[in-house]
């Protein structure tokens, strides 16, 4: 008997009948977590969030220290393009093998040792920049990293998709979410360490050394079923194009009328719009208010983390109780409302207890809406086009977050940090109306793509 089922029956043990039934239920229902698959999907998860963090808060706060502009910090948002356009190379990440070691570890994991090695070089190669002096060479290394890290995406995303049942595709949700957050607060911790003396390079480099928790895990790590899946080139260049990049997107369309997979692609889009128009003046606004890195550092990337880790679980079991449709409503809702919290601190100042509280709120609510818009994006993909299919609709995702946040540091200079935050509240809305709508109109049973594999 291993430690959870002992847990269970002590649990269990001399209640009465309607507790049992209670607490069984219960015990049932998170028992899924402790599966080894998705402790896999929880280090997996932590390399996907170790470097995002890297090309955002922290170069954030690096150029603010730098006397940077808000407007130009707004732009630097630029740099994680890759996000954005990433399902034009995804086909040959989710299709091609490396030579030798694909035979070694199978198709996924070989590409996740070849990137996170390039990862590491590129970590290392922008914290030996000095954006003072030469900030476009600093956004070439900082687009090199998001480039990386957006591929590295591509492939864990789609092993996560592969080796999950669709009843775990939840619960793997929250997992991946889990690491992500735990893989931030560890690149958070730069900031930490900016306060006690240590240099941009040196710290960088301290990061990239944590890529290898990633590489440890993709050694370990099992091979998917799908990887016996033949998606080599074979017969002419133009056969291999159809198959592979033209058949995925195709699939989709087919799938659901012009009109409908239109609606879906544009509500991918729209989602976390007001989450991501906040957070890339999330930092700036701590740093213009008073707040020392330590302490964001403590109340953002630690406490907050570990709030959004509590809304990942929370979705996760949301998700499984609801269904997905009803727990992106709940998330989306949730997300949009606690960015007042934001407009609240800007009018109180810097008082760091209620810098907590705006932080709790707004991290659970995300991690709630992240879990459920994660399983809501893995069930859409068919699994014979998992990387490919995944990378489409999460580019769309980070189109949002690339691109369309771009004038955020120009409306925070105008509007001042009040009114930013309400109108971050604001833009929010398309996204849930268009939710209520395919809620009506497009049941899961008609999105999903996973049955058609």
């Amino acid at each position: 008997m291993n430690g959870w089922k002992r847990i269970r029956v002590l649990m269990l043990d001399n209640q009465d009948s309607t507790m049992k039934r209670f607490n069984h239920g219960f015990l049932e229902l998170v028992s899924v977590y402790w599966e080894r698959r998705l402790m896999i999907i929880f280090f997996m998860g932590f390399a996907s969030g170790l470097p995002l963090a890297l090309t955002t808060t922290v170069l954030q706060w690096w150029l603010s220290d730098e006397g940077v502009s808000l407007a130009a910090i707004g732009l630097f948002a630029l740099v994680g393009t890759p996000y954005s356009l990433k399902f034009f190379w995804a086909p040959f990440i989710d299709s091609v093998p490396i030579p030798i070691l694909s035979n070694m570890l199978g198709r996924r994991r070989a590409w996740m040792i070849m990137i996170q090695i390039a990862l590491m070089g590129s970590i290392i190669g922008l914290g030996m920049t000095k954006p003072e002096v030469n900030p476009m060479l600093t956004a070439v290394f900082a687009f090199a990293v998001a480039f990386f890290s957006a591929s590295q995406d591509i492939v864990i995303d789609a092993y996560r998709i592969d080796i999950l049942d669709e009843d775990e595709q939840g619960a793997g949700a929250a997992m991946t979410q889990t690491g992500y957050r735990v893989g931030a607060i560890a690149s958070g911790a730069a900031l930490i360490l900016f306060d006690w003396g240590f240099n941009w390079s040196l710290i960088y480099g301290l990061m990239a050394g944590l890529v290898l928790v990633g590489f440890i895990t993709a050694l370990r790590a099992p091979i998917p079923r799908t990887d016996q899946i033949d998606k080599a080139p074979s017969g002419s260049a133009g056969i291999w194009i159809q198959r592979n990049i033209v058949a995925p997107f195709i699939e989709f369309f087919q799938r659901n009328q012009i009109s409908t997979a239109l609606v879906i692609l544009a509500f991918i889009v729209l989602y976390k719009f007001g989450d991501a128009f906040l957070s890339v003046m999330a930092y700036p606004f701590y740093y213009q208010i008073g707040f020392t890195g330590s302490q964001v550092w403590m109340a953002s990337a630690t406490f907050g983390k570990i709030a959004i880790v509590v809304g990942a679980f929370a979705g996760g079991l949301v998700v499984k109780r609801y269904g997905i449709l009803k727990s992106l409503l709940i998330g989306g809702l949730l997300q949009m409302f606690s960015n007042l919290m934001y407009a609240a601190q800007a009018a109180i100042g810097p008082y760091y207890p209620f810098l907590f509280l705006t932080i709790a709120i707004e991290n659970i609510s995300q991690g709630i809406g992240s879990s459920a818009f994660i399983a809501y994006l893995s069930m859409l993909c068919n699994t014979l086009y998992t990387g490919t299919q995944y990378a489409l609709f999460t580019s769309l995702m980070n189109f949002a977050r690339t691109w369309l946040v771009t004038p955020s540091g120009w409306a925070a200079e105008k509007l001042g940090w009040i009114g930013f935050f309400i109108l971050s509240t604001v833009v929010a809305v398309p996204g849930l109306l268009l939710l209520l709508w395919m809620m009506k109109q497009l049941p899961m049973s008609i999105q999903t793509g996973r049955d058609r594999a």
